[in-house]
Order: C-alpha cells, then structure tokens, then sequence
C-alpha cells in the first residue's frame, strides 16, 4: 500500500520508509478522512461503508456519541446535541450570543464561547476534537498505524483565532497537523490531480453550512 512519503525540505525519505497522513475536510455539516491507498487518493469509510460522518456530537448522561449516533438526538434532546461547531470555532461569547434560535446554553470562555451540556461545559474546540478524533481513528484502522500527521481544511474567510482553535481541537485528538488548507484551494488541487488537463478553470466550493 502506498501512502504518502512526508520528509523536510531538500531531504527524501528513507527507502521503504513511509509515513502514514492522511486529508481531513472538517465540515459545517458533515466531515470526511482520505489517504493515498495503492497510488490512489480514497475516502475512508466507517465499518457502514459511510464515507460522510455528521458533524454532531451529543452529550448524554451515560455516554457521548459521535456522528450519525448523535444525530438522531438533535430534535428529541437538542440542548445536548452540538450541530455546525465550527461556526463558533475561535468566535467570542457576544459574536456566538447573536446566533438566532438556538437550542444551546453558552457559555463565556476566556475569548471562546462553550456550551453547557448534560455533562458539564464543554468548549467548541473540544466538540471539534470528538469529531476529529472519530476521523483519527477511522484513519489509523484503514491504514494499519498511528498517524504521523494530517492536512485539515478550513475555510478560506477563517481568521487567526479560528484557525488556531482548528490546531488546538486537532491537537486535543492526538493529531499533528502538517497544514491547515483553505477549502477552495484544496479543491483546486485536487482537481488539477485528477483532471490532467491544461487551460483555465474555475472551481467552486459549495459548503454545505447552514444555519
């Protein structure tokens, strides 16, 4: 299996030493994993076969539940159950207060906002860790080992704070991030990869976020 081969600049890789990565998109509405498989970038799918993973994470008394497990929670106990966190990833109390019609309780953070759940505060980085590290996981199954590192995207509008809570929820799951991507430019990338054609393009990120 091929993955990808990570070194410093001006320096290769030890022959026959590979260290596993892989791409994380953290979505508003659903995330996915991919990795280098055989000379081929793939998704990674959960033991369902399902490549999408909700962005959701629900906050009971005896357990927490990621993904489509948590879900099913948003309308039957909505105050426990985070949907779209990355709107307040590196977003201050007053700025997340003006959110209309929302089922949580916030809560000031220093200069992030948490959310009061039925197991204490918990803050957005630490619901975006959950998400990641149901990814992480996902990954280090498919390809057999620990992860060496991810590339995480964001969007291209994210400012400093929020990209540093991305790094800091990725760092609370155990993952190195090797770079944080603008959304548009890794489907650029991505495009140009698989196309092999020449000429001017343009290509369109079409989030699906909602409020």
């Amino acid at each position: 299996m091929a993955l990808l081969q990570i070194s410093e600049p001006g320096q290769s890789t030890a022959p026959h030493h590979h260290n596993l990565a892989c791409g994380i998109d953290l979505g508003t509405t659903n995330s996915l994993v991919a990795s280098v498989m055989s000379g081929q970038t793939r998704l990674i799918p959960d033991q369902n076969n399902n490549s999408m993973l909700p962005s959701v994470v629900h906050y009971g008394q005896e357990k927490m539940s990621v993904g489509v497990d948590a879900y099913q929670y948003a309308t039957t106990d909505p105050t426990n159950t985070i949907l779209s966190v990355k709107r307040y990833m590196g977003v201050d109390y007053s700025e997340a207060c003006e959110f209309k019609n929302l089922p949580y309780k916030l809560v000031k953070n220093g200069n992030n906002v948490s959310f009061e759940t039925s197991i204490g505060e918990v803050s957005a980085v630490e619901v975006s860790a959950s998400i990641l590290s149901t990814l992480k996981d996902r990954a280090e199954d498919a390809l057999g080992g620990e992860l060496k590192g991810a590339v995480i995207t964001v969007p291209a509008y994210f400012n400093d704070a929020q990209r540093q809570s991305t790094k800091d929820a990725a760092k609370f799951a155990g993952i190195n991030v090797l770079r944080l991507l603008n959304e548009p430019t890794a489907a650029a990338i991505a495009y140009g990869l698989e196309s092999g054609e020449e000429g001017i393009h343009a290509v369109y990120d079409l989030g699906g976020g909602y409020i």
